[in-house]
């Protein structure tokens, strides 16, 4: 019994050292971001991740686990399920406006998969989401682990200031799963999304990113994505209780302070 007592105290002894360091090493790869100065007063949160060596930075580590809408940054999970269901055969494929006259200028015409990415037209991907069904997107956001599930608000809006919610440290690890090309989706149809994804193409990196704004307040805005260098890949979620356009800026800035682009 002794014999029995003295091995149980060192497995004990062992998986205790040993969970310390793993919570050690966990913590050495969050390291806090000091950007508070770009969000300008506005409460809002960054995670930013390095793919290869999964170092990350976090600010606002209360808000990055806050489950909030994703409003248009769900364009690229439904571009997913829709080139995954035949919604739509590609990227070129093109729906015709149906001569509604809509919030910009920009939407207010026929629209591919791709451009209508570009100028986040809702309607199209509302059109989309509407094909594809209800049975089949909730299989797709079960198999996606894509927040907490929940596509009750209605097929033409439930990512809209609705039921659908997600926090920007699962948007990241969304992000980092379509940049491995590790979701549940053919590849190519992974290939295609993250093309027209492409917000700026330079010699030194290509930036993917997708903006969102809660159109109904202007009260919630994304940028979600990554950045391709030479060197690395970086996955990337910012939300603020602002414009899209305000967590774009946030993200790009970001980068140029941590030097992953000049």
């Amino acid at each position: 019994m002794k014999m029995i007592r003295t091995a149980l105290l060192l497995v004990i002894s062992f998986m205790v050292v040993f969970s310390g360091t793993i919570t050690s090493g966990a913590d050495q790869q969050t390291k806090d971001l000091k950007i508070q100065d770009l969000f300008k007063g506005k409460e809002g949160t960054m995670v930013l991740k390095n793919v290869k060596t999964q170092q990350t930075y976090l600010y606002n580590k209360r808000r990055s686990m806050t489950r909030i809408t994703p409003e248009s940054t769900y364009k690229v999970p439904n571009a997913l399920i829709g080139l995954q269901t035949s919604a739509v055969r590609d990227e070129y494929e093109v729906k015709r406006w149906d001569g509604i006259v809509r919030e910009f200028e920009t939407w207010n015409r026929d629209h591919s998969l791709a451009s209508a990415m570009r100028e986040s037209a809702i309607w199209f991907y509302q059109d989309m989401a509407k094909d594809i069904g209800e049975e089949r997107m909730q299989d797709y956001v079960n198999r996606m682990e894509y927040g907490n599930q929940d596509i009750s608000g209605g097929m033409d809006r439930f990512w809209l200031d609705s039921s659908l919610k997600i926090s920007a440290v699962e948007q990241v690890d969304f992000m980092e799963k379509l940049v491995k090309e590790e979701l549940p989706f053919e590849e190519k149809h992974q290939k295609t999304v993250k093309r027209i994804m492409i917000q700026d193409d330079q010699d030194d990196y290509v930036l993917h990113g997708k903006t969102g704004t809660r159109l109904s307040d202007f009260g919630l805005g994304w940028f979600v994505g990554f950045i391709k260098t030479k060197k690395d890949t970086w996955v990337f979620a910012v939300n603020i209780n602002g414009s899209g356009t305000e967590a774009k800026t946030i993200t790009v800035e970001t980068l140029k302070r941590k030097k992953i682009i000049k």
